[in-house]
């Protein structure tokens, strides 16, 4: 057995597109290269409105916080959310009091295979 850390502190500062985050990169994987990442969003933090380069679904693990797509309309989200954004799509997350969650980057993403959509 191994046990790793995936923590903010062990974690890389994002400032590019305007952002305000700490990822932890969790693991890369398969042919069509998955990406897996811990993403900690203080008091006030932002991932910056950008483009996705690969299909990307956002898992919110604790806290809440809003995102959008391209139109400026936010949604609310918390606990037990996912949020899928497809490739090319502009996004954007934000927080008021913080949030944390798991990214998952991937060409062969198929939320809907397995989750509900939110009501």
């Amino acid at each position: 057995m191994e046990i790793y850390n995936f923590s903010k502190n062990i974690g890389k500062k994002i400032t590019k597109f305007d952002s305000d985050f700490v990822i932890s990169r969790i693991i890369q994987s398969g042919e069509m290269q998955t990406n897996v990442g811990c993403m900690y969003l203080e008091e006030n933090g932002i991932i910056g409105f950008h483009q996705a380069v690969v299909p990307q679904l956002l898992l919110v693990l604790n806290g809440e916080g809003y995102v959008r797509g391209e139109k400026e309309e936010y949604a609310k989200v918390q606990l037990g959310d996912a949020v899928f954004w497809e490739k090319d799509e502009w996004h954007e997350t934000k927080t008021d009091t913080g949030l944390n969650a798991i990214v998952i980057e991937s060409e062969q993403l198929n939320p809907s295979s397995f989750m509900p959509l939110k009501k």
